[in-house]
């Protein structure tokens, strides 16, 4: 495993902020050393026939010029005076050393000057991008796909990116539109001759010339109507719970438990299975329809999953982070940890294959999920023990 996956990475303005500041301190240590080369050159061709005096403090300067007395030609042996080469030596040394530490010293300074400037300049030129991030959030959460950045500016890559995440968007609402035809065309193109179907047997039924055999073909053929109306039922309920909500209200998942749970009653108490309601305030926003629908579904599911003098428990509540959360508990046969997820695949049930329909038509839980990532949620679900599940659906505050 390579190191650079293991380290964490930089935001972009980071990395062009210390590229920049490595840059120029590269370069200023170049100039800086270049100087250091040529200044010690420069002294050591200047130092021929200069006098040097020892100050107060030890250190070493050059004489002025003005008291300086030397006759017409230099004394024999003052060029190559051992003394005098040991001063020009100490002088050159600490010449060169109050270069590199009083130069080191700028440096450092302006380092950190260049840095923040270039941290200023990192952030104006990530502008541009910083608004397209900003959009594309909005969008997420507002689930407007009309939205455009609608960029000005010179011809650019920053542009030309702009451009295309218009044009992406552009696609993107036109597929989704595209997508909400197709559901309403298929929910009436495939809903209406299955009503008709029932109803023509439902009318051969009736007639009083029927013999026995046809009761019992009309009556199979009912059944497998049913089936199919379920199933197209829920295979559009899934294509609508699978696009975004555009348009959301506040809604209180207590008072969508309390209204469900009262449709459901009768269908409990004839299974023999008993009801129980916690509904405390939970609000949420989205469509209170579809909301309603994972209750619904979740307590299909509970009743259909169930053992005889069983029970479901509905809650709804508030969290302490904010969220508000709809639990659906239940009793009924003993489901492995491993096979959860399955229940939430397309056509997948406890315990049945693929073509078993006596139950429903596999797409309950599914839809559930559907709905609660449409609305920016999830659903999870846990066995219990002695048999049955919890099934947890939580959604933003």
């Amino acid at each position: 495993m390579r190191l650079t996956s293991r380290l964490p990475r930089l935001p972009i303005r980071v990395r062009l902020t210390l590229l920049y500041g490595a840059l120029f301190m590269a370069c200023g240590v170049i100039l800086l050393g270049v100087t250091y080369l040529l200044l010690d050159a420069g002294l050591t061709d200047r130092f021929d026939g200069v006098a040097l005096q020892i100050t107060k403090e030890g250190g070493i300067a050059p004489v002025p010029e003005a008291s300086i007395s030397l006759p017409s030609e230099p004394a024999a042996g003052l060029a190559g005076s051992p003394e005098l080469r040991e001063l020009q030596d100490r002088y050159r040394a600490a010449t060169l050393q109050s270069l590199l530490r009083q130069g080191a010293l700028a440096l450092g300074l302006l380092t950190v000057v260049a840095t923040l400037f270039g941290y200023l300049m990192a952030g104006r030129v990530l502008r541009p991008l910083n608004r397209i991030s900003q959009t594309a959030r909005r969008i997420t959460s507002r689930g407007d796909l009309s939205e455009r950045l609608a960029f000005t500016g010179p011809r650019d890559e920053v542009t030309q990116l702009a451009d295309t995440f218009d044009s992406m968007m552009g696609r993107l609402e036109k597929s989704f539109q595209d997508q909400q035809r197709f559901i309403a065309d298929a929910s009436h193109e495939l809903r209406t001759p299955l009503a008709i179907n029932r109803t023509l047997i439902e009318v051969a039924l009736r007639r009083k010339t029927a013999t026995e055999d046809t009761k019992r073909l009309g009556t199979s053929l009912l059944a497998v109507n049913e089936r199919n109306e379920r199933l197209i039922n829920g295979l559009l309920a899934l294509a609508k719970g699978e696009t975004e909500v555009a348009n959301r209200t506040p809604v209180d998942l207590a008072d969508l438990a309390r209204h469900t749970a009262g449709l459901h009653q009768s269908q409990a108490a004839e299974a023999g299975i008993s009801l129980r309601l916690d509904a405390r305030p939970a609000t949420t926003s989205g469509n209170a329809v579809m909301l309603e629908r994972i209750i619904h579904n979740l307590l299909e599911n509970a009743i259909r999953y169930n053992e005889p003098n069983g029970w479901i428990r509905l809650t709804t509540r508030t969290i302490p982070h904010g969220a508000a959360t709809l639990t659906v508990e239940n009793t009924g046969p003993v489901v492995a940890r491993q096979d959860i997820e399955a229940l939430f695949q397309p056509f997948r049930r406890l315990g049945a294959d693929r073509t078993d329909s006596e139950r429903g038509s596999g797409l309950g839980l599914a839809i559930v999920r559907a709905i609660a990532r449409s609305h920016d949620g999830d659903v999870t679900a846990v066995p219990r023990e002695r048999g049955g599940l919890m099934v947890t659906t939580t959604l933003p505050r």
